[in-house]
């Protein structure tokens, strides 16, 4: 099946132009009204949802359960869409009707010749209706038909063109009628996929190869003015086999097609092409059965979000780089420490330690030679940092002042012991500023993370805690939950891209409803 790109602002923009209000739903749009039921008698709100990266909607009314996607809801409402359906479905273009042939359409002989000359039989211009104008036989028609059977369009190609000479034009359409896949009339089907070539001689070459369900675009690869109308037509395929030109490494009409089919895409290998350009070529160096060969051997085209799960790479766990959390007991359980590469949760109760446990990792990270960053939302910076003295100086050089009766007693670190500290941490230990700016104008810390980690070379990174975080990323969505996972989710797609250990301190939430510590 076809499909435009979807566009967010085409769904806004259908929902004020129905006078329906709407709002984004993680990855889908609300509609406040289903704009074909209005939500029944009752009034029923929230029902109608469209998806934003598939363009796919539906009510769920159950009275109502209409479902469709992006064009034929523009069909139905008579929307302007943002791309070319716009310019089919809403200017609905007049065609002009060509005179349908009284007779069967007779291949005449210098169309055969010419054909013949390029490895086609007669048999197969038959087939597709190949013929030669009447008043000048060195002009050939290609007569282009709809799925009804219909004459829409006719291709013409001028025998004796050359580019030396310069006399005319090579090819060229009737006037003003339907742009239509080439080919149509001679599917019988029986096939759920459709092979799709460049030109006209190369899917008759496909044809000639006994593969009756190759098709050509009507105006070369860069031309799709034929695709809102062949779109029913092209959706009863559930897989599309690209067979274009192969030149200069690329294989043509495979990145046009990817955006547009929304089913199976395969193409021919470039290996399969040998050293010829197209599926006529092919057919005329090597014969029907490279033709059968380059269709058997057509490969999916890798989605960039998709891998074999065969090919990844086998990797020795117990070899991971890992951040040891400084516990023997814990770090024996997690076979050696925390690895890179990921969102590692410190939570517990409130006074329970998941603060110190975070920068006691920092701290290791810091003794292994990694560079940290670290966001502490609720600790100014000098406290946060006097925290974290205190670690690293260790039992045995922090002093005991006060004798508890005249004076409190209380902990301190000697002021050389500090400089010493300080000195060791330059340049190894990064700290979120929370002293320049007001909150409202602050920059997403995502991107402070990322910068820390482009631009210092952090390894290791420090959120304490995830409420506070939240404040700081200008996140949509109807609850805290909505966001934590939307803030969680960017946390460990940076992890993995970057490679980077990611603390994230979190209090347990209130759990009403079950008595497993996990639903925390």
């Amino acid at each position: 099946m076809l499909h435009y790109e979807i566009k967010e602002q085409d769904i806004i923009a259908f929902a004020n132009s129905q006078g329906i209000r709407a709002k984004r739903v993680g990855e889908e749009c609300a509609f406040l009204y289903c704009p074909y039921c209005r939500g029944g008698a009752s009034r029923d709100k929230w029902t109608f949802y469209v998806n934003t990266k598939t363009g796919q909607y539906e009510c769920k009314r159950s009275s109502c359960r209409v479902k469709g996607n992006m064009i034929t809801l523009a069909r139905d409402f008579d929307f302007q869409l943002s791309d070319e359906f716009s310019n089919f479905y809403r200017k609905k273009p007049q065609y002009r009707t060509l005179p349908q042939p009284k007779e069967e359409i007779i291949p005449k002989a210098p169309a055969v010749e010419f054909l013949r000359g390029r490895g086609i039989s007669e048999e197969t211009a038959k087939a597709y209706r190949v013929t030669a104008q009447t008043d000048n036989e060195a002009v050939m028609c290609f007569p282009i038909y709809d799925a009804s059977g219909k004459m829409v369009n006719v291709k013409y190609r001028n025998l004796n063109y050359t580019k030396d000479k310069q006399n005319g034009v090579k090819e060229w359409y009737e006037q003003n009628c339907m742009p239509y896949l080439y080919g149509v009339q001679v599917w019988d089907g029986s096939y759920e996929t459709m092979v799709l070539c460049e030109g006209q001689l190369d899917a008759m070459s496909c044809h000639e190869a006994s593969i009756r369900n190759a098709f050509s675009v009507p105006g070369g690869a860069k031309g799709f003015t034929w695709y809102p109308p062949s779109y029913d037509f092209v959706s009863q395929f559930s897989e599309m086999i690209i067979f274009g030109d192969y030149e200069n490494g690329a294989i043509t009409l495979l990145d046009e097609m990817k955006q547009r089919f929304g089913g199976v895409i395969k193409h021919v290998r470039p290996e399969d092409y040998l050293d010829c350009k197209d599926a006529n070529e092919i057919l005329q160096k090597y014969g029907r059965e490279q033709i059968l060969k380059c269709i058997a051997n057509a490969v999916i085209l890798p989605a960039a979000e998709i891998i074999e799960l065969a090919d990844v790479e086998d990797v020795d766990i117990s070899k991971l780089e890992k951040l040891p959390v400084g516990i023997k007991q814990v770090d024996r359980l997690l076979y050696g420490g925390l690895p890179f590469g990921g969102v590692h949760l410190v939570s517990g109760k409130p006074g329970s330690g998941k603060s110190t446990l975070a920068s006691q990792m920092i701290v290791s990270a810091i003794e292994r030679g990694y560079k940290v960053f670290a966001y502490s939302g609720e600790l100014p910076n000098y406290l946060f940092k006097a925290w974290m003295l205190f670690q690293i100086a260790g039992g045995n050089h922090v002093f005991e002042y006060g004798d508890g009766t005249y004076e409190q007693k209380g902990y301190s670190i000697s002021t050389a012991n500090k400089n010493v500290i300080s000195t060791w941490l330059r340049g190894k230990a990064f700290l979120y500023d929370n002293t320049q700016i007001g909150d409202d104008e602050k920059e997403s810390l995502v991107k402070t993370v990322e910068k820390a980690i482009h631009q210092y070379g952090c390894r290791v990174i420090l959120i304490d805690n995830l409420m506070t975080a939240l404040d700081l990323e200008h996140l949509s969505g109807d609850d805290q939950y909505e966001r934590q996972s939307k803030f969680v989710k960017k946390l460990t797609r940076m992890a993995m891209k970057y490679n980077t250990l990611i603390l994230l301190v979190a209090h347990k939430r209130k759990n009403n409803v079950s008595t497993n510590a996990n639903d925390e």
